[in-house]
């Protein structure tokens, strides 16, 4: 109808800022709802002055504010709720594909992108005060890597995860990743999607810290997960965490040189020990030590489990967390 320009007029759609968008062809465009059944789209309004900006959608035969398709007047929905009815779809895909694809994600940056969604994807909402303010997905162990494909994911997989920018820095990643760790805790391998992004890795940083029980479980994984596509996710945050603290002599790392001699009025008395007081020495190099103590540990469990494997043991009869046999240990050098 809006093609062949019927009426005498076009209709205008008020948004929440007052702001007036004009029903019209170039302001409307179809959108694919699932990845793997194109035939079903969506109508979506879009800003005239910035085609890329959605400002609205149409569902129940009428137009609705971006913002408001995403609330709901059930109060049951809070915290973390599987997707299973037609409306949740509609809001897994625009939390993907609107709010996240074009809306709070930088298109000038190499960051991630999320394609559309299956139509069977495993999904979970998250759900505060009323709105829907995130979402994560998983690959089960067995399901298909792929629609062209007949290879099965061997792993339970942390596949994609969203907050919105608002709500972030509040722990929402590490609930939707425990949540995930607590869903299958029976399996004793668990994934997430490889390449891990850094605000992810973060996350994941700070989960297992928190929880070494995990440790051992959680790998960062390219499907279908055999073991030689594996990385175990602590090993490479104490690797980092060694980068980061490099072993030096007190007074010839590169900090010390680059700080020695630098004075101004704020910094209080001058420092000994070539520009580094007694007390944080100490600390620094204590803290040096326990990175190394980690990464030996790290290494260590990989390389026992994969003996225990070898030698026809379980894992968990080696005296480690449970898991399946391993190929042999990986190159520590390729997780860096």
């Amino acid at each position: 109808m809006l093609e062949e320009g019927a009426g005498p007029s076009p209709e205008v759609f008020s948004l929440p800022t007052g702001e007036q968008v004009k029903l019209e062809a170039s302001s409307v465009c179809f959108c694919t709802v699932h990845r793997d059944e194109p035939q079903h789209k969506i109508l979506v309004l879009v800003n005239p002055q910035d085609t890329k900006t959605v400002v609205a959608v149409y569902v129940k035969q009428s137009w609705w504010a971006t913002e408001d398709v995403l609330r709901t007047s059930n109060p049951s929905r809070e915290g973390l709720m599987k997707v299973q009815s037609f409306g949740e779809r509609i809001v897994l895909f625009i939390l993907n594909v609107v709010i996240f694809g074009r809306l709070e994600r930088n298109l000038d940056d190499d960051d991630m992108f999320f394609l559309p969604h299956s139509v069977k994807e495993e999904a979970k909402i998250l759900w505060r005060d009323g709105a829907a303010v995130g979402f994560y997905t998983t690959k089960r162990k067995g399901s298909l890597c792929g629609d062209s494909t007949g290879t099965c994911y061997l792993l339970p997989v942390f596949d994609t995860v969203f907050v919105r920018r608002r709500h972030r820095r509040r722990g929402l990643g590490l609930t939707m990743l425990q949540d995930f760790c607590q869903t299958f805790r029976e399996d004793e391998a668990l994934g997430v999607s490889w390449p891990i992004s850094p605000a992810m890795y973060q996350v994941c940083r700070k989960f297992l810290a928190a929880h070494p029980a995990e440790r051992g479980r959680l790998w960062e994984v390219e499907p279908p997960g055999a073991w030689g596509q594996r990385d175990n996710i602590w090993l490479k945050v104490q690797l980092q965490q060694s980068r980061l603290h490099p072993d030096s002599h007190p007074g010839h790392s590169k900090e010390a040189v680059a700080t020695r001699g630098q004075t101004s009025q704020d910094d209080g008395p001058g420092l000994s020990h070539n520009g580094e007081d007694h007390k944080e020495r100490i600390s620094r190099d204590r803290e040096q030590t326990d990175g190394d103590h980690a990464v030996k540990a790290a290494a260590g469990w990989l390389a026992r489990a994969c003996w225990a494997g070898q030698e026809g043991r379980t894992v968990a009869g080696a005296g480690l967390p449970g898991g399946p046999a391993c190929s042999p240990a990986p190159d520590p050098r390729r997780l860096s």
